[in-house]
C-alpha cells in the first residue's frame, strides 16, 4: 500500500494539518510558476523581436511576452488569417508575431495614436523584410478608425489598446470578424489584478468587467488563457 505521508516525513512525523496544507499550496504555487516560466520560454525571441522589444521599452508603450506572441503566430496560422485589425500597434512586437503567422499574402492593419510607435513599428516590419503591402499602419485614434473598417472582414481582431475603452473596441471587432474570426486581448489579466476581488480601481474594473461581458455574449464563444499577462480569446459564431 502506498504511504501517506509527505515526502521525507516519516511515520510517527507527519507535519500538522495546517503545515501540510501550506506546503501544498507552496508547491501547487510553485509547480503553477515553473509551468509559467516554461510555456513563456518555449519560443525563444530572435535579434528582430529582441530589437523591437527594446524599442518598446524606450517608448514605454510594453509589448506583448514570448508566450503571447507565440500564441498569436498560432492562432493566425490556424484561422489562416489573410486580414488582421490590431488596436494598440506598439513598437510592433505583436505585429511581428502575428505576421509570422498569417498567410504569405496576409494583410495586417494596425492603429495606433501616437505616430512615434507607429514609426518604430515600421522599423520593425522593415528588420523582418516585411513586404510594405502588407502592412498598413493607421494613426490616429481606434474608435474614429474602427468604424471605418468593412463589416466581416477579418480574420483576428487584436484589441490591445487604451484598457477604459476595450469594451467599445470589443464591440467594433465583432462587428469586423467573418464568422469564426478570433477576437484576442492580451494583457488580460492586467498584472494579475483581474483575479484579485480587493482590487476595484478604474482600469482592473473595466478589464474585469470586459472579461464578464466577453464571457456572456452569445456572438462569441470565449477562453481565459494564463499565458503571459493573460489573453482573452473568443470566436465569432
Amino acid at each position: 500500500m502506498a504511504s501517506c505521508f509527505p515526502t521525507g516525513a516519516p511515520p510517527g512525523k507527519r507535519p500538522p494539518a495546517g503545515l501540510a496544507s501550506r506546503r501544498r499550496e507552496e508547491d501547487a504555487i510553485s509547480d503553477k510558476a515553473a509551468s509559467w516560466a516554461h510555456s513563456e520560454d518555449y519560443r525563444t525571441p530572435d535579434d528582430v523581436l529582441l530589437h523591437a522589444s527594446e524599442r518598446a521599452a524606450e517608448l514605454g508603450c510594453g509589448a506583448v511576452s514570448p508566450g503571447t506572441g507565440a500564441l498569436l503566430s498560432v492562432l493566425a496560422a490556424a484561422t489562416r488569417a489573410t486580414a488582421v485589425a490590431e488596436v494598440g500597434t506598439g513598437a510592433g512586437v505583436s505585429g511581428l508575431w502575428l505576421l509570422r503567422g498569417m498567410a504569405p499574402d496576409g494583410v495586417l492593419t494596425t492603429i495606433d495614436s501616437e505616430a512615434e510607435h507607429q514609426r518604430a513599428a515600421k522599423q520593425a516590419f522593415a528588420d523582418e523584410q516585411v513586404r510594405p503591402t502588407r502592412t498598413r499602419t493607421i494613426t490616429g485614434r481606434a474608435l474614429e478608425v474602427l468604424p471605418r473598417l468593412a463589416d466581416g472582414a477579418y480574420d483576428m481582431v487584436v484589441v490591445d489598446g487604451d484598457p477604459l475603452e476595450a469594451a467599445d473596441y470589443v464591440e467594433q471587432a465583432v462587428r469586423l470578424l467573418r464568422p469564426g474570426g478570433l477576437l484576442v486581448v492580451p494583457h488580460a489579466m492586467a498584472e494579475d489584478r483581474v483575479p484579485d476581488p480587493a482590487r476595484r480601481d478604474e482600469l482592473t474594473t473595466a478589464m474585469r468587467e470586459l472579461g464578464k461581458h466577453v464571457r456572456s455574449d452569445e456572438r462569441l464563444v470565449a477562453a481565459m488563457v494564463p499565458t503571459g499577462d493573460g489573453v482573452l480569446v473568443a470566436a465569432r459564431r
